[in-house]
């Protein structure tokens, strides 16, 4: 019996309150006429029910043991960055060729009552959103429900035609799914942002140039052979100019967050009435000219996607989600029961982590109105990367299920689209719904730039970031018939703060994995 008590100790963990259903074997084991051996079949059972708690995934199996290293070098990464910014809670889930290998969280996901993040904790995704309503984009233009390249009137004839400088213009979904629709982001102020945008241009002008000067000084230092003195001269002068670059400082620009319209309270019961917000504004710019990141078009497009699908907005994403198995993923909705959902935080001006404000994202479903966890997010990466990769499989043609979207799809929307930016990472271009970076390098031994796709997020107190890291495919390896996909890094990270830069976070940590997954 002292045995059996060990071994129950072993199983139910210091945690783990045993003692008490002791007291439920003794009734089970007497009464008016115990029979011979009930002491033993209770407990049989209560070690019966301790190993099924066990086995139903109380505790996860440790990691796999070539990415031991991966791990642990990422768990430091990510809880410096969450110390560095005080952010109260942060989870973040990595796979490795369509497999979740690491999942956890740190910190907490509501701070008053001491609730710890888990991998199941749910937080705000924000502009993550995007990525997923750009997917339902693509599925009905695949079903030919949708043409990219007609006016938006066409689905929603309640949103004006547009005028630009007494010429009338053409706002298509292809536009608006990348921002080049000319429709305002939260900033009013046409003035402001065009001044905002003339001295980013000269800013990174001049970052060019430093970079051309400081290429033509190395071509010049290799031509001269002139005495060490000299070269020496050079080298100094050199560094001079690349400090210069590096000591650039970037525009100052108004605080995100500062806008009013980021904290609207209003619920909307459509997308059509959210319109009201937007739609009589004027445009920035002419339609297909410039870059401009704009949540609002996105609300349009949700009203797009509610015209082509025939069904609402809502209603459709959510049937999508099933589809996806991304069962955890919902609107951000506050009068819901949405279990495992963490609070969302924000410092105040003296710095102190306090509640954020009560919002209503009704307004913005598509471009930031989501709530979902990692486990989902990692799902919905897979799910793209093996559409993009399941074409290059021929061999395995035959065994493999079509991808959710065709390969030639994924491919489109992960093509860098002309006229295009992106502030929170300089190597990138944007595509449809996604940030894309291509392979490049142009040093022998210096830096390779590998592709990856990527989107962060941020709302009001939370951020995020999703990130794709595909495998270099060898053409040998795919025709082997010994690898399915998808095949690479996917890496999500969420956080219930606000303004916490995670990109480069999350590509050093796709770039681990990658690593020890190749060693």
């Amino acid at each position: 019996m002292h045995c059996l008590a060990r071994a129950l100790r072993r199983v139910s963990g210091p945690g783990r309150r045993w003692g008490q259903p002791q007291k439920r074997l003794q009734r089970l084991g007497s009464g008016p006429c115990p029979a011979p051996g009930a002491a033993a079949w209770g407990w049989g059972l209560w070690l019966g029910l301790a190993l099924g708690l066990k086995e139903a995934g109380e505790e996860k199996p440790p990691p796999p043991r070539g990415l031991s290293r991966a791990i642990e070098s990422s768990r430091d990464l990510l809880q410096r960055v969450k110390d560095e910014v005080g952010a109260p809670g942060i989870v973040i889930g990595v796979s490795v060729d369509g497999k979740e290998v690491w999942s956890e969280g740190l910190g907490y996901a509501d701070v008053e009552n001491r609730v710890i993040c888990k991998p199941e904790t749910i937080m705000r995704i924000a502009s993550i959103s995007k990525c997923l309503t750009t997917m339902a984009v693509a599925k009905l233009w695949e079903e030919g429900k949708l043409d990219l390249d007609v006016p938006v009137q066409k689905y929603v004839p309640e949103f004006p035609e547009k005028i630009y400088e007494g010429e009338k213009v053409t706002i298509t979904t292809r536009l608006l799914v990348s921002h080049l629709s000319g429709i305002r982001h939260y900033e009013k102020d046409i003035t402001k942002v065009k001044e905002d945008k003339e001295k980013a241009n000269k800013a990174l002008k001049l970052t060019r140039d430093v970079k051309k000067s400081n290429q033509e000084k190395e071509l010049k230092e290799k031509e001269d052979k002139d005495t060490e003195k000299n070269d020496f001269a050079k080298a100094k002068s050199e560094q001079n100019g690349e400090a210069k670059g590096r000591n650039l400082k970037p525009v100052k620009r108004t605080k995100e967050f500062e806008h009013e319209e980021y904290y609207l309270k209003e619920k909307f019961e459509n997308v059509i009435d959210s319109l009201k917000i937007f739609k009589n504004d004027p445009l920035f710019f002419k339609p297909g000219s410039q870059f401009l990141y704009s949540t609002y078009g996105f609300t349009l497009l949700s009203a797009v996607v509610e015209r082509a699908s025939g069904c609402k907005f809502t209603d459709y994403m959510l049937k999508m989600f099933r589809d996806l198995d991304m069962l955890a993923t919902v609107l951000d909705d506050n009068e819901s029961m949405i279990y495992n959902r963490a609070r969302c935080y924000v410092c105040n001006k003296k710095g102190r982590l306090v509640n954020a404000p009560y919002v209503d994202n009704s307004y913005k479903w598509a471009g930031g109105g989501f709530l979902s966890s990692v486990g989902d997010l990692l799902k919905f990466g897979n799910a793209l990367l093996y559409s993009y990769q399941v074409g290059q499989f021929k061999n395995c043609a035959n065994k493999l299920l079509p991808g959710y979207l065709k390969p030639d799809t994924v491919t489109m929307m992960w093509t860098p689209v002309p006229n295009t930016e992106v502030s929170w990472d300089k190597d990138g271009k944007y595509a449809m719904g996604w940030v894309v970076v291509e392979k490049q390098q142009e040093y022998g031994f210096c830096r390779q730039q590998r592709h990856y796709i990527s989107h962060t997020g941020a709302a009001v107190g939370a951020s995020s970031v999703l990130l794709i890291l595909p495998e270099e495919l060898d053409f040998e390896v795919i025709n082997s018939g010994l690898v399915t996909p998808p095949r690479g890094v996917v890496v999500n990270i969420i956080c219930n703060m606000q303004s916490v830069s995670l990109n480069s976070t999350a590509l050093k940590i796709a770039k681990e994995f990658d690593k020890d997954k190749l060693a």
